[in-house]
């Protein structure tokens, strides 16, 4: 049976009513599901207490950047973001894993290995003293402030393998870390955990590991003395008598720092031309040919704790690290002009001597530090 024109039009009229009636009655769609609510945090007291480095000779005082002052609390919350495994894609590795006190804040391996299995090309540089590192951070330069340094690791597919944003959404709906960052930085919702306040906390933890108590710290202090074989070894490393060889150390790793902050090639590679370094290092960053295969030198402060050694951790030993020397760098057209290629001269006791003051730069006080230990257990 057919429909007149009339009932027609009142049919379908009725139909778009019925279906405008039961449209209206469903529940709204929530657009962004992974919004929530802020959480007010101003009930939380905020009474930021400064902290001042002290400045233990030999080392000098170290530059703070103005616009992230050190506190207690932002040095305590940026301790627990660097031990959380919060910050990793699947929550199973921290910042800690690829610095670890015992290792000094290395992770003892050649290369490390991320959250994925997957492996990086360059070991773990020693987190020690780095709120004194100018002249960039990496093995190659590329970051020049803690801040920045600390936000790449999260978003590396090799490293952490995560998103910030990921990271400030955890953080948020944390039971801890809204009071947390209250305390540390004054904010009054939980909106205000970003990654940059993330970063800042992370920054002032590393600024903190302050290592300045070895025996070598002390005997400069005039509260110990060098055995014999350790003070030939600081001759040798400085260059000081000159009826003994120079082993050329102190150029690149100079005191109290042991390191001079700069990029050198220490000729570990043979190549046939600058263009031919599998890893650039600085090079890849300034794209002057100039600077490919140099690294930064790395203090040398509790060396005997960080093995292996070198950006690729291709040497084991510190005896390895000073045979190299020893028996001559391969030459490149940037050589530093100070590391030999016909080799140092050091004779096998020499050699010892050298290490037996390496040893000396270890501060056994610093990496049993309670302060810098995992807050989580």
């Amino acid at each position: 049976m057919f429909l007149s024109v009339k009932n027609t039009y009142l049919y379908l009229f009725l139909l778009c009513l019925f279906f405008s009636c039961k449209k209206n009655n469903t529940p709204p769609v929530n657009p962004n599901p992974t919004t929530t609510e802020f959480k007010d945090l101003s009930t939380i007291s905020y009474n930021p207490i400064p902290v001042e480095l002290p400045v233990i000779s030999p080392l000098p005082p170290m530059d703070i950047p103005s616009d992230n002052p050190l506190t207690e609390d932002g040095i305590a919350l940026g301790r627990f973001l660097f031990y959380d495994p919060i910050l990793s894609g699947n929550e199973k590795m921290a910042c800690a894993d690829c610095h670890l006190p015992k290792g000094g804040f290395t992770d003892n391996l050649a290369v490390s290995t991320g959250v994925d299995g997957i492996t990086g090309l360059r070991s773990s540089m020693s987190l020690i003293n780095s709120g004194y590192f100018t002249k960039g951070l990496f093995w190659d330069g590329r970051i020049q402030t803690l801040e920045e340094q600390a936000l790449l690791p999260v978003e590396d597919v090799i490293e952490l393998h995560n998103e910030w944003e990921n990271v400030e959404e955890k953080l948020r709906a944390h039971n801890d870390y809204p009071a947390r960052f209250r305390k540390a930085f004054g904010i009054n919702t939980t909106e205000g955990i970003t990654k940059e306040l993330a970063v800042k906390a992370i920054a002032q933890f590393e600024r903190s590991l302050v290592s300045a108590n070895s025996k070598y710290d002390q005997v400069i202090r005039g509260e110990a003395f060098f055995e014999d074989d350790e003070l030939t070894g600081f001759e040798l490393f400085f260059d000081e008598p000159n009826e003994l060889p120079d082993a050329e150390c102190g150029h690149c790793h100079n005191a109290p720092l042991f390191t001079v902050n700069q990029y050198f090639n220490n000729g570990i590679d043979s190549v046939a031309s600058l263009e031919d370094f599998k890893d650039k290092g600085l090079g890849a960053i300034t794209n002057n040919l100039f600077d490919n295969g140099k690294f930064r030198a790395p203090s040398l402060r509790n060396i005997a704790l960080t093995a292996p050694y070198m950006h690729d951790g291709r040497f084991e030993t510190l005896e390895e690290v000073i045979d190299h020397y020893n028996e001559g760098a391969h030459f490149a057209d940037n050589i530093d002009p100070l590391i030999m290629t016909k080799g140092l001269g050091l004779s096998a006791q020499h050699k010892k001597d050298l290490i037996a003051f390496l040893h000396t730069l270890t501060d056994t006080s610093f990496v049993n530090n309670p302060a810098y230990q995992n807050p989580f257990e």
